[in-house]
């Protein structure tokens, strides 16, 4: 029998669902990080080579990909070119021509920084190449999402961003800026400040070009 907490993570999992479908995302509920990484590898993937012909594929920077095992699996996947933003052995000019190249994949995976319980994604970058690529470019974008990316609004989820994501993933790049020290934002002006352009992305035009898969961990920052 599920405890209470169980069962209202699970709720809320599901009605932050529910919103996200009212506004034209596709989603889909992993209860764990393995099933997350099936659910992307081997469901939704092969479902877009085979009724899309996706070909390509490319990243937006997140942990969570990392952590599921997704990033490692699509790049092994043979059906995909895989262009990887994120390969350390390259020089950065080289990284930064992948990322433009990545706007024009059939396929893009990333996470949200945030997202809300009336179903909007929000996100903060430092370069702006994942945004750009939920907003527009590659053909079909997968949100993967741990639950305590969830937020009640945008306000909340604004917060979150700055005063747990941007901090830490200022310390995991090893940044020297402010937020570093003091463990929350500074709202600083360093050359190594990775918060540049806010994106809120309230519906999925087309419909259900970008999916989001929701899974019941605590995933990423």
């Amino acid at each position: 029998m599920d405890s209470p907490l169980d069962t209202f993570r699970t709720g809320r999992l599901r009605q932050a669902a529910r919103a996200l479908e009212q506004n034209n995302f596709e989603v889909h509920l992993a209860p764990d990080a393995e099933a997350a990484r099936a659910l992307v590898l081997d469901t939704l993937i092969p479902a877009l080579v085979k009724d899309y012909g996706a070909k390509s594929a490319a990243f937006g920077g997140s942990m969570t990909l990392v952590h599921t095992g997704i990033y490692d699996g699509v790049k092994a996947c043979p059906d995909l070119r895989v262009l990887d933003t994120y390969d350390t052995s390259l020089p950065q000019y080289e990284r930064i021509q992948l990322r433009r190249q990545a706007l024009l994949t059939d396929i893009f995976l990333t996470s949200a920084n945030a997202i809300t319980a009336d179903g909007k994604l929000a996100n903060l970058d430092g370069t702006g190449n994942r945004v750009a690529a939920i907003t527009f470019g590659p053909k079909h974008v997968i949100v993967v999402a741990g639950r305590n990316k969830i937020v009640p609004d945008l306000n909340a989820a604004m917060y979150r961003i700055r005063d747990v994501a941007a901090p830490v993933n200022a310390m995991r790049l090893d940044r020297k800026t402010p937020c570093v020290k003091t463990m929350r934002c500074e709202d600083c002006s360093s050359p190594d400040r990775i918060c540049n352009t806010w994106v809120i992305t309230e519906k999925s035009y087309p419909k259900a070009r970008i999916k989001v898969v929701l899974v019941n961990a605590d995933l990423g920052f």
